[in-house]
């Protein structure tokens, strides 16, 4: 066997090794500055929930269905704005938040998408509400826009992760198409790189 070849397979190693912590960071998000907005917004949709949605009714109450929501004649695409305003806008942003993961900030871009579609309909279904009830109110709204704040941050920091991991793992094939291109020069040129020798029994050509 040639020389090289103990060099070569610790550098294979060395290789997987990085290759295993660029797979390992690519699963990761970095939102830098926007971090401190995503908590910020947060915190907002949170504060929402203590403020009225509809008339007397606050994002709590809609939520539960407490002190007055059915009087106030609170209908379905209020909940569900509420629903999913809490535990995607609220619960997975910070799951994202805390544990850097590219999965988490995927789901909670997607359900913040269909939340703040979900709040459009509850903004409407307060507004064409029957007479006597009250239309939307103050929380209804903060939280909306918060949750639109939300989905555009979120989708500018899975953007960003995507477009470095493509190109990571662009590189990481042209690194490796590069090796084994390499590796096949290293062994055609490899001087021990011999035919097997012919069987025994093989006749011999006259000297």
């Amino acid at each position: 066997m040639s020389q090289n070849n103990p060099n070569r397979g610790e550098f294979d190693a060395f290789r997987d090794d990085i290759e295993a912590a660029e797979r390992r960071i690519a699963r990761e998000i970095e939102p830098g500055a926007r971090a401190l907005v995503v908590a910020i917004l947060v915190f907002v949709l949170i504060g929402s929930f203590i403020l009225p949605h509809t008339g007397d009714v606050r994002g709590w109450d809609v939520l539960f269905s407490t002190r007055g929501a059915g009087k106030a004649a609170i209908a379905l695409p209020s909940r569900v704005f509420s629903w999913l305003a809490l535990v995607f806008g609220v619960g997975f942003s910070m799951l994202a938040l805390l544990t850097r993961r590219w999965a988490l900030a995927w789901v909670a871009l997607a359900g913040s998408g269909v939340a703040s579609a979900a709040g459009l309909l509850a903004v409407w279904s307060r507004q064409t509400v029957a007479s006597g009830h009250p239309g939307p109110g103050i929380g209804l709204f903060v939280a909306w826009i918060a949750v639109i704040l939300l989905t555009f941050h979120w989708a500018r920091v899975v953007w960003s992760r995507t477009i470095v991991q493509l190109a990571a793992e662009e590189q990481r094939r042209r690194a490796a198409a590069h090796l084994q291109a390499r590796t096949l020069l290293e062994t055609l040129d490899d001087p021990d790189h011999a035919e097997p020798p012919k069987p025994n029994g093989t006749a011999q050509p006259p000297g």
